[in-house]
């Protein structure tokens, strides 16, 4: 007998008691945690406790304001507000991996472009295979998880191409004076972009379930949904996952690599990371 029946708490009361804290409580009972790294940021000199400062705020207003907009969006069942949410969802995505691409020319719209294919690709497979049906409550929150895993690969793409590219100038320039084409010459840069996009997870889908449950998976246990119908959703949430960041950094990783090069096949000078975006 566990220690909460001995003292005369079941399962059931302490379940009714954490649904009885009002959700602010709750939120300030979490938010001693962060007190917690903040306090060991200070005590190590890290330097980041303003960030976790202003991190923990953006976070709570954010989505504080996601969550009416959602139950809005949800109630007027509208189409054309999942494809305003989904393309804000993909600008913003696009900015953001092209702030890490920092030094590849027109680095921000080819994130975009990227982030995009892989989104719509995605989606558009999981309609026309009935996975989800087109309503907000489904599309949103599956759209919000393929364009957060599109937009770290593109990043990772993108940066990886543009480092090797830039350590590599002189390989490459010899490869297209032996009459290499632009892809030929930049192939190994290509594969190994790739492989450092799609990496992380593949590993995380390797070991799903065994050191951590996913957050989907997570959320609708915590929600009250049965154990096996929340792994279900989870498979196919890592699946998809696996085609949109597959999709995405191909698409990086090619367009990436045109930005270095002239119509007249040179191999540009690179721009600082620092200068471009």
């Amino acid at each position: 007998m566990s220690f909460l029946a001995e003292v005369g708490i079941c399962p059931e009361g302490v379940k009714d008691m954490i649904e009885s804290l009002p959700w602010l409580t709750r939120i300030l009972g979490a938010l001693a945690l962060v007190g917690v790294a903040a306090l060991i940021s200070r005590h190590q000199k890290v330097g980041l406790g303003k960030e976790m400062l202003t991190a923990v705020i953006r976070a709570f207003v954010q989505l504080i304001a996601i969550g009416y907009v959602l139950e809005f969006i949800f109630a007027a069942r509208g189409p054309y507000w999942i494809l305003l949410i989904v393309t804000i969802m993909v600008a913003i995505a696009g900015y953001t991996a092209g702030q890490r691409g920092r030094g590849v020319p027109r680095s921000t719209v080819v994130a975009t472009a990227a982030v995009s294919c892989g989104a719509l690709f995605t989606i558009g497979m999981l309609l026309g295979l009935q996975v989800f049906p087109y309503q907000p409550r489904y599309i949103i929150p599956i759209a919000g998880m393929i364009v957060g895993n599109a937009m770290v690969v593109c990043g990772l793409v993108m940066g990886r191409l543009r480092d090797d590219i830039k350590l590599q100038k002189p390989q490459i320039e010899a490869a297209l004076a032996l009459g290499a084409t632009e892809q030929q010459a930049v192939a190994g840069q290509l594969k190994r972009a790739m492989a450092a996009g799609m990496t992380p997870i593949v590993d995380n889908t390797k070991t799903v379930g065994l050191i951590s449950l996913p957050g989907a998976m997570t959320g609708m246990i915590l929600a009250g949904a049965p154990a096996l119908e929340a792994v279900q959703v989870q498979i196919i949430v890592m699946y998809m996952l696996i085609g949109a960041a597959a999709v995405s950094g191909l698409t990086a990783a090619y367009l990436t690599y045109r930005q270095f090069f002239t119509r007249a096949h040179q191999l540009v000078t690179l721009i600082d990371r620092d200068a471009s975006g």
